[in-house]
């Protein structure tokens, strides 16, 4: 039984590689099938037929993973229209198929040009730089590498003083917003103070109206000078009091009692005397 064991073994190993062989084959052949739509595709291309020149392409990349240059030129051709999205989505498609550091290069290098045109300067700064990992001596890809880098830094630079100019112009508005608000006070309190002053006015115009009609009105209750009664009068200077006044009264109708006593006299004895009837 033993002899059989090396039999079965090789003939295991031929059957794999005989599999192996078939399989590189077929990869082989559809790497060639790719090439030949790359190159159909780069003809149409040239013959400005963009459409089918975009199905060729297609047709490459479906083929085969392995042809880098089909995503590659198909980028290109993304890229000289404009499409900038779907040149760098070929691009980065190429980057990663690629075996060999030159078509890296070329990819990578291409994808920092469609990040230039984004103004995306960062990323297009990290996209020469892993160009220039793959060949340091491309002159035109350090040249893109130092515009992107002074891009990025004047873009940076604007930013910053916009974010100044912001903080600045914020800062002015908080200021400014502060005076008006300071401004709305003194008004408030300019208008408090004279409605205040009016009131006090108002105040004071009502107290003397009231004091004046309290002094009316007190003069009103007071009596006149002559109605007070007598024996509240002071006496003045130079001014009979009321005991002088009762004697000297009293004097006058004392003298003029006698005076019309002695008229009376002069009456009688001057009269004629009337005879009295007899019985």
């Amino acid at each position: 039984m033993k002899k059989f064991i090396p039999l079965l073994f090789l003939f295991f190993m031929s059957a794999l590689i005989f599999a192996q062989d078939e399989e590189l084959k077929e990869k082989q052949q559809n790497l060639n099938n790719s090439i030949n739509h790359t190159w159909d595709a780069n003809k149409k291309l040239s013959e400005n037929n963009f459409i089918e020149a975009e199905v060729d392409y297609r047709k490459a990349i479906a083929k085969s993973p392995d042809n880098a240059a089909a995503p590659y030129n198909l980028g290109n051709a993304y890229y000289n229209n404009a499409t900038f999205s779907e040149a760098f989505g070929r691009f980065k498609e190429a980057g990663e198929t690629a075996t060999n550091k030159k078509d890296k290069h070329k990819a990578y290098h291409n994808m920092g040009n469609v990040f230039m045109k984004r103004k995306d300067y960062a990323k297009a700064v990290e996209a020469y730089k892993e160009a220039l990992r793959n060949n340091p001596k491309d002159e035109e890809t350090r040249y893109n590498l130092a515009l992107a880098k002074e891009l990025l830094k004047k873009d940076e630079d604007k930013k910053d003083k916009n974010d100044e100019n912001k903080d600045d112009k914020k800062d002015k508005d908080e200021n400014k917003e502060g005076d008006n608000k300071d401004k709305k006070d003194q008004d408030k309190k300019d208008e408090g103070d004279e409605g205040d002053k009016g009131d006090k006015g108002d105040e004071q115009k009502d107290e003397n109206k009231e004091g004046d009609g309290d002094k009316k009105e007190e003069q009103k209750k007071k009596p006149e000078q002559g109605d007070q009664p007598k024996e509240q009068q002071q006496p003045r200077p130079n001014q009979l009091s009321k005991q002088q006044i009762e004697n000297l009264l009293r004097a006058m109708q004392n003298a003029e009692k006698k005076v019309q006593d002695k008229i009376d006299a002069k009456k009688v004895k001057g009269a004629k005397i009337k005879n009295e009837k007899d019985w």
